[in-house]
Order: C-alpha cells, then sequence, then structure tokens
C-alpha cells in the first residue's frame, strides 16, 4: 500500500511539475494566432460594415502575425476574438486570446495582469462637447460628464477633476457608440473619451454628429501596445521583432494611412516609431 500511495503521489507532483505548452509553441503546432479585437473602439479596432474585424491595431496584428509566420516557416491564420472593456484581459490571462489588438493603454498594475509589446500609438484622453452646451471643461463643474466605465480614461477623469477641484456628475457607459447617444441627446453634458476614437467618431459618422465639437486640449498621455499572456518572452520578443521591422521599414506608417487617411502622425508618433525601430 505504502508503494502504491508514493506512486500515486509522484504522479500527481510530476503532473504539477509539468510545463503548459507556451503560446509561440501552440502556434508552431496549430498554425493558428487567436486575435481579441474591440468591436466597438474605431479607429483602432472594430467590427466593420461586412462584419470583419478591421482597425490601425487589427491591421498591425495582421503584419505581425505575416511576420511571425516567416520567422516560423509556415503558414499562420488569424482566429479573430470579439472581446469587450470588460472582457479583454480575462480573455487573454484564460488564453482565449493570443494577442490583444484593441485601444489598450499599458499601464504598471496591467503589467501584473499581462505582457504587452512595444508602444503601438500614442494618444491621450480629451472631451467632447454639445455645440449649444458648455464650452471648456471648467463649465463642467455641477454638470455630468460620460465616460466608458472600466477603462483608464474612466480613471483620468476622475483624477482630472479632482486636480482642478471640479464637483460633477459622472455616468458610466458601456461604449463610445453608447456615450455619443447620451451626449446627443443631453443625458450628459460632455463625453469624456480617447481623443483619437472620438475625432475617428465624428470624421466617420458626417452630418449626424455635427453639433458636436472636440476639445484640443489632452487631459492625459496614452500609450497603447499590444497585450499577450504574462510569461512568454518568447512570443513576446516574436511581436516586438515584428514590430520593429514594421516601424523602421516603414510598412507602419502605410498602415498609420490606412486608418487615419492623410492625417500627419503626431510627435509622439513619429518619435515612437523611431524609438522603437529595435534592431536584432
Amino acid at each position: 500500500m505504502r508503494c502504491v500511495g508514493l506512486a500515486v503521489l509522484l504522479l500527481v507532483l510530476s503532473s504539477f511539475g509539468a510545463k503548459a505548452s507556451s503560446v509561440l509553441e501552440t502556434i508552431e503546432t496549430t498554425g493558428k494566432i487567436k486575435i481579441g479585437y474591440r468591436v466597438d473602439a474605431p479607429p483602432f479596432s472594430y467590427r466593420n460594415e461586412i462584419g470583419e474585424a478591421a482597425g490601425y491595431s487589427v491591421d498591425l496584428c495582421r503584419a505581425v502575425a505575416v511576420l511571425i509566420g516567416k520567422r516560423l516557416k509556415r503558414s499562420v491564420s488569424l482566429d479573430y476574438v470579439p472581446v469587450t472593456v470588460k472582457t479583454r484581459f480575462d480573455a487573454v490571462r484564460s488564453g482565449k486570446v493570443d494577442l490583444l489588438c484593441g485601444s489598450t493603454t499599458e499601464t504598471l498594475s496591467r503589467r501584473t495582469l499581462v505582457d504587452f509589446s512595444v508602444t503601438t500609438f500614442i494618444t491621450g484622453a480629451s472631451v467632447l462637447f454639445r455645440a449649444n452646451g458648455p464650452r471648456s471643461f471648467a463649465a463642467l463643474s455641477g454638470k455630468t460628464i460620460g465616460v466608458t466605465g472600466g477603462t483608464t480614461t474612466d480613471r483620468d477623469l476622475t483624477t482630472t477633476l479632482r486636480d482642478l477641484s471640479l464637483k460633477a456628475r459622472i455616468l458610466r457607459v458601456n461604449d463610445h457608440r453608447e456615450g455619443l447617444r447620451a451626449l446627443q441627446s443631453g443625458k450628459v453634458d460632455a463625453y469624456f473619451g480617447d481623443r483619437a476614437i472620438l475625432m475617428a467618431q465624428l470624421m466617420k459618422s458626417g452630418d449626424t454628429l455635427v453639433k458636436l465639437k472636440l476639445s484640443k486640449r489632452h487631459f492625459s498621455i496614452e500609450p497603447y501596445a499590444l497585450a499577450m499572456p504574462l510569461g512568454n518572452t518568447d512570443f513576446r520578443n516574436l511581436v516586438d521583432w515584428a514590430l520593429g521591422y514594421l516601424y523602421k521599414s516603414g510598412n507602419a506608417i502605410k498602415i498609420f494611412r490606412n486608418s487615419f487617411g492623410n492625417a500627419e502622425p503626431s510627435d509622439f508618433m513619429k518619435a515612437m516609431f523611431v524609438i522603437n525601430a529595435l534592431s536584432e
């Protein structure tokens, strides 16, 4: 009995010590990369008119996947996994997503949950007003401000109100579309969000949002990056290598133009392309 018990114990201990396959090993075996994307965050990540994943971050991930396939010397296909603000990190941590391609700000606290690539975009929080409403952030004292809940922008709004000693009500919504509807209907007096996303919403909507105006002020600096499961250094290094190649070759600028048209990259973005063009 003792021998049998010892054998069972050793089997259990060996199973705990068994090394799970890494993300890169799984990609090499299956030939697939699971891409997580937001359906509601244009121009970075969204579902287009024909139901496909689209946007700057999604296009970056597609280009990264092609380069990874070349490095692994095999074809690599993509499985697209829609996520939300609330589910995106759980999807990465559970293994449902290998690479999160959205509008995700890298923070120190988030680094305890997931790993991040080198920076892919630099933007910041701003505020959208109705043309016949408050004309400055200071004028929002006592008013209601909408923001997508559970985001770094949500945190930045709270910090900004505190730093400016402004008292305002905060209405947390599920996504940008709900926030814009709340602003247009008068449910909120302003909507606080990522400036690049707000600008894209205005450009895309045409006359439907003609009575809205976007502040020129940035209330934060938000470095976006691609998120992936913790502890997969080999995969993260390969993603960073691919991004570095895209930055160095100029292909990243083409991807930028595909989502932002003739808009000139900001000085922050130009510096990012140079700094993150890593050598092998």
